[in-house]
């Protein structure tokens, strides 16, 4: 019986997160609620990530993004992609775009590239110390679409 039991109460965490992620707001207005503080490193000075509250609650969480995969020129992994909440002239590397557009996509399995908007699940990682990487990486990602 505590198998039982134990198995349903596994299911409902499951599907709730699941539901969750299916429903929750767009991900990337609570994404757009960062703020930057200056700071320095051996190249000079550099913008880094103050996270909001809003944002801070989302870490760890499955969450949906859809956007336009970057296609960077020779850059491009079907398994690692970079995504934009913006079309590719409004991109943050390509146009008006701020960093809190963009994020990096670990895939669980390679996909082929498109320029026609898609949509990932994944669980968001906040990235406020490494300058190499975005601020936004969405880990153990699959495409939806």
């Amino acid at each position: 019986m505590r198998l039982k039991q134990t198995l349903i109460i596994i299911g409902l965490l499951f599907s709730t997160s699941i539901a969750w992620a299916q429903t929750s707001p767009n991900v990337w207005r609570d994404l757009s609620e960062v703020t930057y503080k200056i700071g320095e490193d051996d190249f000079g000075e550099l913008y880094i990530p103050v996270f909001s509250p809003k944002i801070k609650g989302l870490e760890g969480k499955v969450v949906e993004a859809d956007g336009y995969i970057i296609p960077f020129e020779g850059m491009f992994k079907p398994e690692h992609i970079i995504l934009s909440s913006l079309p590719l002239a409004e991109c943050f590397f390509c146009g008006s775009g701020g960093p809190e557009t963009v994020m990096e996509v670990m895939m669980k399995d390679p996909i082929k590239y498109t320029s026609k908007r898609v949509k990932v699940r994944g669980k968001l990682t906040l990235n406020d110390k490494d300058p190499e990487k975005l601020m936004y990486i969405l880990i153990d990602a699959v495409l939806l679409n």
